[in-house]
């Protein structure tokens, strides 16, 4: 379907300024706390802190500050069902205990994937328990924002859609929806619901906002979702960064009447919900201002989706200099011989990166299992893997930086390879999307880390985020 053709129904959109959703967030006084199912989601926000340990005292450090959100590494969408479950419980818990003592008031957000991915509606049921079971009020809606416009991924009339040039594509048609562990079939946000809640939340129970009701204004969305009651669903139109303003003055104004809230969203979100500034890409000069190290970086790609394979092909064409290595994950789910193998990869990126960036990619064809959990076991392994390469790395020498591709990829790096327990989002590496983390402890500190998730950014991407990080001819030469 056009583009063009399918806003002819609905009004042009309305400006709506940061400034003024900030100051009403600001008013309403609550702290977002922000589970993200992969650590992709902060792609679209700047100056956060991030967490991949959620004990109590790392909220209280968090709420300690004047931070308006705070994201959770949780990396659900890498686990089953009930480990993703569990996981949900603890950093609830944990975020609800340590807000009681510190006097704040938390408001959770379940940031799932843009392209439909991920434990829904577990993720919130599993929230909606949480906060029932520290006393809270019962949640009355759910609002499902899936939409992230900077990456081409629109919803239009309740259905929810991936653009290709002028032309838009339903989500429910692309690779996205034939995901090994979280498939789907349905385009139309409200089908979804139904179709993943086993038709516990029939379509026609599901209240959908549309671009009408949204771009008349915050009255007309507060009083839009004014009856919904036990997670009742609430889907939305987005188009453009205003529209998502205008829906959280929207929420903010019905969390003013007395409606309470969960949010199922997709990574801008929580940049509109603060009113947050979209930030300007990082350069160079603001991620080195002393010049950065002269070893070459390291970029690890785990994703298997189409346009990464493309982005790296293209990475691989305009960097000649680079050093390639990919992993087996045949070899790797060898438990006898995977070890050795590792190893010996590790000792040649720790070699290669004395003189040249270096790319460690697992094998382009997806290795899957008769069934879901089981594919997902065998994606933790390769993951597993990966990290294990990372760790013994960065234990031995100082990359001038670490690229990490893919949703699970980069969570495990993160927490795993580069151990690192907190870290501060520093902004984005391309117009709102793919961040930047400065590590705050462990062997990558003062290392910068990108978090580049596996389904966005065109097929020149990944070569214009590692142009940006990488050493000048200058810095290779010494002079």
């Amino acid at each position: 379907m056009n583009e063009a053709h399918a806003l002819r129904a609905f009004p042009a959109p309305a400006a709506m300024s940061a400034a003024e959703v900030r100051a009403a967030s600001e008013a309403l006084g609550s702290r977002l706390v922000v589970l993200d199912d992969d650590p992709t989601g902060t792609q679209s926000v700047a100056d956060l802190p991030v967490l991949t340990r959620w004990e109590i005292d790392d909220f209280a450090a968090v709420f300690a500050t004047e931070a308006p959100a705070v994201y959770v590494l949780t990396n659900a969408r890498s686990l089953g069902d009930d480990d993703a479950r569990l996981r949900n419980l603890e950093v609830a818990q944990n975020a609800l205990a340590a807000a009681a003592t510190a006097g704040v008031e938390v408001e959770f957000v379940s940031r799932g994937d843009s392209t439909l991915r991920g434990h829904f509606p577990l993720e919130t049921d599993t929230l909606a328990a949480a906060v029932a079971a520290a006393g809270g009020a019962p949640i009355d809606g759910v609002v499902i924002v899936p939409a992230f416009p900077d990456a081409g991924r629109i919803t239009v009339g309740g259905v929810h859609y991936m653009r290709d040039g002028e032309d838009l594509q339903p989500i429910g048609e692309t690779e996205f929806a034939r995901d090994a562990t979280f498939g789907y079939r349905s385009s139309n946000l409200a089908a979804w619901v139904e179709e993943k809640s086993g038709g516990r939340y029939p379509a026609h129970a599901v209240i959908a906002l549309d671009l009408g009701t949204i771009r008349a204004g915050a009255t007309a969305v507060a009083d839009a979702i004014q009856d919904a009651v036990d997670l009742t669903p609430i889907v939305c139109d987005v188009v453009t960064e205003d529209d998502l303003r205008l829906i959280s003055l929207g929420l903010i104004e019905a969390r003013r009447r007395g409606k309470t809230l969960l949010s199922r969203v997709g990574p801008p979100f929580v940049r509109a919900r603060i009113g947050s500034e979209r930030r300007e890409p990082l350069t160079a000069a603001e991620i080195y201002p002393d010049g950065g190290t002269d070893r070459g970086g390291l970029i690890v790609v785990g994703s298997h989706v189409a346009v990464t394979t493309r982005q790296l092909s293209r990475l691989r064409e305009t960097n000649p200099d680079l050093t390639d290595i990919e992993i087996d994950v045949a070899r790797v789910l060898d438990a006898d011989g995977a070890p050795a193998y590792l190893r010996a990869i590790a000792d040649r990126v720790v070699d290669e990166l004395e003189g040249a960036d270096v790319v460690i990619s697992t094998t382009r064809t997806v290795t899957t299992a008769a069934t879901a959990d089981d594919s997902l076991r065998i994606a933790r392994t390769v993951s597993a893997a990966v990290v294990d390469v990372v760790r013994e790395v960065v234990a031995r020498t100082r990359p001038r930086f670490v690229v990490a591709k893919g949703g699970i990829t980069s969570s495990d790096v993160a927490a795993h390879g580069l151990a690192m327990r907190q870290a501060t989002v520093r902004g984005p590496m391309l117009p709102g999307i793919i961040s930047l983390w400065e590590p705050a402890d462990g062997p990558a500190t003062g290392i910068p880390y990108v978090v580049f998730a596996g389904n966005v950014g065109d097929d020149d991407a990944l070569a214009q985020v590692v142009s940006t990080l990488t050493r000048t001819p200058a810095a290779v030469t010494g002079r």
